[in-house]
């Protein structure tokens, strides 16, 4: 039931990073209501993942994975380049949360 949560809570969060990016700095009402309600909806879900998950092992995830999905957003969507140094660090972004993972979290 937490790793659901906690998938919620990266899918919420990934929303609103990006409608935050179409909110152009808040001054375009629905994308900066949604980026709002994203990050309420992502909070919510996480602090109730953490009810049965450690908090570094979470929050590892839930900022690793929504790292590096919005960076791909950006690339595939958002016209942004994707340069070696870029990937490196969504590689390491990615590693390390398996690392932390089989290192035994729970």
């Amino acid at each position: 039931m937490g790793y659901g949560l906690l998938a919620g809570a990266i899918a919420a969060e990934i929303i609103a990073t990006t409608s935050m990016k179409y909110s152009d700095g808040f001054s375009r009402l629905w994308p900066s209501l949604v980026t709002g309600a994203g990050y309420l909806v992502a909070f919510a879900l996480l602090a109730q993942a953490l009810k049965t998950l450690q908090v570094g092992t979470a929050y590892a995830i839930w900022s690793g994975v929504g790292t590096a999905a919005v960076a791909g957003i950006g690339v595939l969507f958002l016209g942004e380049t994707l340069s070696f140094a870029k990937l490196a660090g969504i590689v390491l972004i990615v590693a390390g949360v398996a690392v932390l993972n089989l290192g035994g979290a729970h």
